[in-house]
């Protein structure tokens, strides 16, 4: 699924995003078979060398600055192209990539020292000059790359080669984090188009395209020339199909290794595996207008809904009941915020109390849905509807796909709308609260319908702390909202399922969806 809450929020930004999304959207209607060439093959046929990955859509780009895309970022990132640092999703850590060692300098500057006799796919040489070139492209052209307006937001700086492995950083304001947004920027060499965005990137990765069949599939092969550790696989072939059932049955059929983001109903058995996504899914509440505009109808959305249940059921146990959108591992992440509890009596109250303070509390509220947002979406809305009714509120549900999605999750906002709970998803796969608490829950943020001077307050001071000063920042901006703003009901942390070839082995983690490294594929036996 993309993630397209991380699309920047201007117009133009906005045509783009939807453009990609149309694109990513067209799938293959081919048959289900993926070719495969190789001297080796295995008992069922396929390649021995290869590893046969099947998506839900084929890959809008491969554009390395649009790498923040679920999927572009799930074949770009450490595949293709490379950063200069990259976080563990494991234990949050920042490690070396492309730079080995980085120190901030002051406030406002940092001093990055890069990795020498690294070599470009097309056998130009890694240096400073390339890294500057990247950042400055991701981060200071007009090209409209994703990772310029989800991971930087407007955050001013300059990149100089000081000598071939040195490179120096300036932020117009301290950055705290600046290494670990770094870690989103890919480098490409400095011929690279800075006018315009290329389809297929070269990169110093472990692999480079080998031939992009556009509605069909996608090779990329080893690069012989590759500075680390060489990977197991010769080479990866994508194909993808729409129908999650299709995709599980391809892997049971030995005609694809690995199949991604599929529903506990679609048949994947023995190969399914199960790991934590990222995600949270929410919805989020207009509190600008009434009924929406009372915190204690806003209140009594949470206390009404059943989160156990809602997981047990529709959710079919893949997840766990949420009270945030920071997940555990995530620097800002509260243990003091969990999930509402179910208490539709208190639910009842609050409603009564709000209508008899004058609250028009039967002004009917419109559930704005996303086809596809994860499975069973629609169901889940239903769930929803009946529990805020049960409660005493007046509720319909209105299920979009995700282009007309889009518009309400953006700013703009469509005008002359009554009040709204919309639908949404959120994952932060770079493992820090700015991530996730300016864009949705700041007065201005791009996917934010209702903020308050205090709570921008608290995140602008949390955004400039650094260490245990920046956890306990946002922790409490996080309880802050979770008990005076209650912007938002949060649902549930959401769990993945993919379908694994018992010729392969692999581990998925946390940051699977978002960068999917195929170093980290095996053959098994």
């Amino acid at each position: 699924m993309i993630k397209t809450m991380r699309v920047p929020s201007t117009p133009r930004r906005r045509q783009a995003a939807s453009a990609l999304l149309a694109l990513g959207a067209m799938l293959s209607a081919g048959a289900c078979s993926v070719a495969n060439s190789g001297p080796e093959t295995s008992s069922g046929g396929a390649a021995a060398n290869t590893v046969r990955i099947v998506l839900p859509e084929e890959p809008p780009t491969l554009e390395p600055c649009d790498a923040s895309l679920t999927a572009t970022g799930r074949v770009t990132r450490a595949n293709i192209t490379e950063a200069l640092t990259e976080r563990d999703p494991g234990t949050g850590r920042l490690q070396p990539a492309l730079a080995t060692e980085w120190k901030q300098d002051s406030p406002t500057e940092w001093t990055f020292t890069l990795r020498p006799g690294v070599k470009f796919h097309d056998g130009t040489a890694f240096d400073a000059k390339a890294a500057a070139f990247s950042i400055d492209r991701t981060v200071g052209s007009e090209i409209d790359c994703n990772v310029d307006g989800y991971v930087f937001g407007g955050i001013e700086l300059t990149a100089t080669a000081v000598d071939d492995t040195t490179l120096k950083v300036k932020t117009a304001k301290p950055d705290p984090i600046l290494p670990l947004r770094l870690s989103f920027v890919e480098i490409v060499p400095a011929t690279t188009s800075a006018t315009g965005k290329v389809r297929e990137p070269v990169g110093t990765g472990p692999y480079k395209i080998a031939k992009w069949d556009t509605g069909r599939s996608l090779r990329l092969e080893r690069h012989a020339g590759y500075w680390g550790k060489a990977p197991e696989f010769a080479a990866a072939e994508y194909v993808w199909r729409a129908e999650g059932s299709i995709r599980a049955a391809m892997v049971k059929s030995d005609e694809a290794d690995v199949a991604i983001g599929l529903a506990p109903e679609d048949g994947a058995g023995d190969s399914a595996v199960q790991y934590p996504n990222n995600e949270t899914s929410y919805l989020r509440i207009d509190a600008t207008k009434a009924p929406l505009n009372d915190i204690r109808v806003r209140q009594a959305i949470n206390y009404a809904i059943d989160r156990d249940g809602l997981v047990a059921s529709v959710f079919a146990g893949l997840g766990k009941p949420a009270g945030q959108l920071v997940p555990e591992g995530v620097t800002g992440h509260s243990s003091a915020v969990q999930a509402w509890p179910h208490d539709m009596a208190q639910a009842k109250k609050l409603v009564a109390e709000a209508k008899a303070a004058g609250v028009p509390t039967d002004t009917p509220i419109k559930i704005i849905g996303r086809n596809g947002i994860y499975p069973k979406a629609a169901e889940a809305m239903e769930v929803v509807q009946n529990s805020l009714i049960e409660a005493g509120l007046k509720v319909e549900i209105e299920m979009l796909d995700v282009n007309a999605w889009l518009e309400y999750l953006l700013r703009p906002f469509p005008k002359n709308l009554g009040p709204t709970l919309l639908q949404a998803q959120h994952g932060n796969q770079a493992g820090d609260a700015a991530f996730t608490m300016g864009q949705i829950y700041g007065s201005k943020g791009a996917q934010s319908s209702y903020g308050t001077s205090e709570l921008d307050s608290m995140i602008a001071a949390a955004e400039q702390a650094s260490g245990e000063e920046r956890q306990t920042a946002f922790a409490k901006a996080l309880e802050h909202q979770s008990k005076d703003v209650v912007r938002d009901a949060v649902l549930a942390h959401m769990t993945g399922i993919l379908a694994l070839s018992p010729r392969v082995t692999y581990k998925p983690n946390a940051a699977t969806n978002d960068e999917m490294r195929l170093a980290d594929m095996h053959p098994a036996g």
